[in-house]
């Protein structure tokens, strides 16, 4: 059986760190108002701090390979009481964006730290079921938490916001103290992550990992105008609700499929986002085939990080925290990549959009066999 107070704690470790990264996003405007900077000055808090995550998650990680695993999360978990409750007490736009960029730093290795830490708490055969428990946070937090967030921070401020998150860290350091096992250090703690990347197989999959965010940020970012280009403004909100939600059902058939067979499920995500992106091109801004468009993308992006995730690890085997930091670097780095990109093709026309990002999607798959054959066989073993 899996261990589930242990894994849940981590759920809620994840949910946080999804929840510090996001929510600003939905306190833009009061934040911005509060704070004297324009909007898109304050979004920048949600910018810098992917990049922090992509750029600091191999080298802090490497860093801390030979730190025992409950003391490095306990760690983790104190650094996000201490930067959220620092941004609800500032007014300082300036000191509000260093702390951003430490919160970032904290999630590149928590990223990393929970996905081997769910893994080799789980009985051999079900590790694709810990990690998919462990990471449920994030769609959890994509389709709860946020809203919820947004939601206080217009009826109480949005410093309210991210006190209620520093509060939050106060019982879930007491729950993992009690709740989650100790576990030693990485085993191999002379592998270092770059030295991981060299794996066979590795660079095939990191490669699929960054394009897939890129693609998926290139449309995700800049749904908005897609759907007003399509005449359909009006169904962002409850699109967004519906992806939301569709997520957590993503996870839960990833976490169901995933320890037998990790190469369909990898192949699936990746097909399935592309093709609902594309969905959302064709659909005329007709609302049915927008909220079905937004269903199975939500579906199919909820379990894509855990099998990402998943996919590294089976390669990487002993190594797999330090090869988890690689993941995590490719992936957020795309993530501010594909609202780079998307910002430059948006003047070209709102319809170019869903069909650059799908293309980017499928690219590994259409153009690289390598990434198929690389990936773990279905049925392969997983424990660890």
């Amino acid at each position: 059986m899996l261990p589930l107070p242990a894994l849940f704690a981590l759920t809620t470790t994840v949910f946080l760190g999804c929840l510090t990264e996001v929510l600003p996003a939905g306190l833009l405007l009061g934040m911005s108002a509060d704070l004297g900077v324009s909007p898109s000055v304050t979004g920048q808090l949600v910018t810098v701090y992917a990049i922090t995550t992509a750029l600091t998650a191999i080298p802090l990680t490497s860093a801390t390979l030979r730190m025992p695993r409950k003391r490095l999360l306990l760690a983790l978990i104190t650094g996000f009481l201490v930067t959220n409750l620092v941004i609800a007490m500032s007014s300082s736009y300036p000191l509000i964006l260093a702390t951003r960029v430490v919160s970032g730093a904290l999630t590149g290795v928590m990223w990393s730290l929970v996905a081997g830490y769910a893994m080799r708490l789980a009985p051999p055969g079900l590790t694709g079921r810990a990690l998919a428990v462990a990471m449920s946070g994030t769609p959890i937090g994509f389709a709860l938490g946020v809203p919820a967030g947004t939601l206080l921070g217009e009826l109480a401020g949005w410093r309210w916001a991210f006190a209620v998150m520093a509060l939050i860290t106060v019982p879930l350091l007491g729950w993992v103290l009690v709740a989650v096992p100790a576990v030693p250090a990485d085993p191999v703690g002379h592998t270092r992550p770059l030295a991981a990347s060299r794996l066979p197989g590795m660079r095939p999959v990191l490669a699929t990992v960054a394009l897939f965010s890129l693609g998926h940020n290139v449309a995700y970012t800049y749904i908005g105008p897609v759907l007003a280009g399509l005449d359909a403004a009006t169904m962002l909100g409850t699109a967004l609700l519906v992806f939301g939600c569709a997520t957590v059902g993503g996870l839960v058939a990833v976490g169901s499929a995933l320890d037998r067979h990790p190469r369909a499920v990898l192949l699936s995500c990746t097909a399935l986002t592309a093709a609902a992106i594309v969905l959302i091109g064709l659909s005329g801004g007709i609302h049915g085939l927008v909220l079905a468009a937004a269903c199975l993308w939500g579906f199919a992006f909820g379990g894509a990080p855990t099998a990402f995730q998943a996919v590294t690890a089976l390669i990487a085997g002993p190594t797999a925290d330090a090869a988890q930091s690689l993941t995590i670097a490719a992936w957020n780095g795309a993530v501010a990549g594909g609202a780079l990109v998307g910002g430059l093709l948006l003047p070209l026309g709102t319809s170019l959009l869903p069909w650059c990002a799908a293309l980017v999607v499928l690219s590994p798959l259409l153009f690289s066999r390598r990434v198929v054959l690389s990936a773990p066989s279905d049925q392969c073993p997983t424990g660890r």
